[in-house]
Formats: structure tokens, sequence, C-alpha cells
């Protein structure tokens, strides 16, 4: 490029990589605060009516991470239940296995006594976790409670009266986990 052509591109208002910036143009040199506005005190402060606003949006917010926070904990402990409903239905036929072997095992001391500490420690760990058996005998029937497998005449027992119990029934927190099976009295 000529000095001519760089003349009349500078004319232009055209640059070239190669040309400096002009020193004069806005935006180009050191920067100073110098000339700039501070806002009034006044303006820094939100009006009464916003604040109150903001501060009604935080209760609001801080109640709602509260109920939140409760929700979770109900759901948490509803999971924990069911978690523990389901193992427990996993392992009664094992215990009702166990609890066969002990009657099966008449006459061996020791064999009966091993079967029985282990039925006791898994009743105990249930236990710990909410889950109660029960053993309805002489008790009345109740459907909701009970699953009647026989009925059976009784001279000494009022009819509907529990019997016998096949198998024991299982709660977890008040609610039936498994019926007792029994019979009752004709």
């Amino acid at each position: 490029m000529t000095d001519e052509t760089k003349d009349v591109a500078a004319e232009d208002g055209e640059f070239s990589a190669a040309a400096p910036p002009d020193p004069e143009a806005p935006g180009t040199g050191e920067t100073s605060f110098a000339d700039a506005e501070a806002p009034p005190a006044g303006e820094l402060k939100p009006p009464a009516d916003e604040a109150a606003k903001y501060l009604e949006l935080a209760k609001r917010t801080q109640a709602d991470f509260e109920n939140y926070r409760k929700r979770m904990a109900r759901e948490n402990a509803v999971a924990a239940e069911r978690g523990a409903a389901k193992l427990a239905k996993e392992l009664l036929p094992a215990l009702d296995h166990l609890e066969l072997a002990l009657k099966a095992a008449a006459g061996h001391e020791d064999v009966i006594k091993g079967f029985a500490l282990v039925r006791d420690e898994l009743l105990a760990a249930l236990a710990k976790c909410g889950i109660q058996s029960f053993s309805p005998a002489g008790e009345p029937f109740d459907p909701n409670e009970h699953e009647a497998m026989a009925q059976q005449p009784a001279e000494d027992a009022e009819s509907g009266t529990v019997l016998e119990v096949y198998q024991q029934g299982f709660r977890i927190n008040g609610q039936i986990l498994r019926p007792a099976r029994v019979v009752v009295a004709q």
C-alpha cells in the first residue's frame, strides 16, 4: 500500500490491522472514575413495602421448605417400613420351618436348645424392626387378623373361638403383616 492509499483509507474511516486507533475516540485509553456519579444514599434502601414483600417471600419459602422436610421424613419412614415388611415376608417361611424343626426334634434336647436360640434371635431381630408375632389361641376369631384353616366341634370352647394356632401371625407397627392361621371352634 502506498502512502496515498493509506491516507485515503484513513479519511474513509477504514483502518487496517496495522493502523493504531484514534486516541481521541471514545472507549480508548485509561478509564477514570472521577466523573462517575454515586447514587444518593437514599436510593440504596428499598422502599418499606418492597422490603415487606421480600420478607413475606422469605417466610413463605422457609415454610415451604419446612413442609418439604417433614413430608420427606414421613416418606422415608414409610419406605423403611415397607422395606422391613418385605424382608420379614421373606424370612417368615424360614421361621415357620424352624418352628416345625423344634417340634420334630422332640427328645433331642441339645438340638431343641440350638433351634430355640436361633428362633429367639430371629424374633428379637424382627422386633427391633417393629415386627411382632401374635398367637391368638383362646381369643375370638377375627377375620381381619386370623385365617381359618379348619373348624372343629369343641365342648369346652365357645363357638367362634380360636382352638389351635397352626401358624403365628405377625404385625408391623400395628398392621397385619401375615394373619395367624388357626382352627376355630364350631
